[in-house]
């Protein structure tokens, strides 16, 4: 048992990695509560950007009960298996993550305050895990998808460091990366709490505040 849980906290080499397929994994349509489609086309004017928190269930209602925030979905990033399914990203053989895709309208919510919400509401100093959920699919990330977002995570990092080193808190271990291809989860991780009130979530902060205007 021991053995099996950590080789999920190692991150699988490309060439050990599951094949994968061709053809992108059957998904929602819209999303379960606005009914907007659910694509990957960024509306004029709106923004995007992506985070790995810990299990995508919960870190996705996170961000859709922001304002400005005008879709989010949840899918797999960051490995190197194409188009894979949750039972293959569970086995740790893809190496993506778990995170959440954020549309968003820069006119009412910034992406400093999207950082905020990020560092505040889960522990990024826990490695390939995030809570009880072990493997590398739990760790934490940022990442982004020009300069600006990129100057803003890495000026937040150092910034949060300090305050959890205050706390008692280890070192960060939030990964900065451009932004890697998407993959959409399956049909029923779409706003899955959502649809499943009562479903598990082991989402939550450290109770350390991030500090106001981080960004570039």
């Amino acid at each position: 048992m021991f053995l099996l849980k950590s080789k999920k906290m190692e991150m699988v080499l490309a060439n050990e990695a599951l094949p994968g397929r061709s053809a992108a994994i059957p998904t929602a349509e819209t999303h379960f509560l606005s009914g907007r489609p659910l694509t990957l086309d960024v509306p004029e004017g709106m923004e995007v950007a992506m985070f790995g928190m810990g299990c995508f269930w919960g870190v996705e209602r996170i961000f859709w009960q922001l304002d400005g925030v005008w879709l989010t979905m949840v899918g797999y990033a960051g490995g190197h298996t194409p188009n894979p399914t949750y039972e293959e990203v569970c086995t740790a053989k893809t190496a993506h993550n778990e995170v959440v895709r954020v549309v968003y309208d820069p006119k009412v919510i910034g992406y400093d305050t999207l950082l905020k919400v990020f560092w505040e509401n889960h522990d990024p100093t826990q490695g390939m895990r995030q809570g009880n959920d072990m493997g590398t699919q739990y760790r934490s990330g940022i990442y982004t998808f020009n300069e600006a977002q990129k100057a803003a995570a890495e000026a937040s990092r150092p910034a949060m460091q300090a305050r959890l080193t205050e706390a008692g808190f280890g070192a960060i271990t939030t990964e900065i990366l451009p932004a890697p291809e998407f993959y959409f989860a399956e049909d029923y991780h779409q706003q899955y709490l959502a649809k499943n009130p009562s479903g598990y979530c082991g989402i939550g902060g450290t109770g350390v505040s991030c500090p106001i205007g981080l960004g570039a």
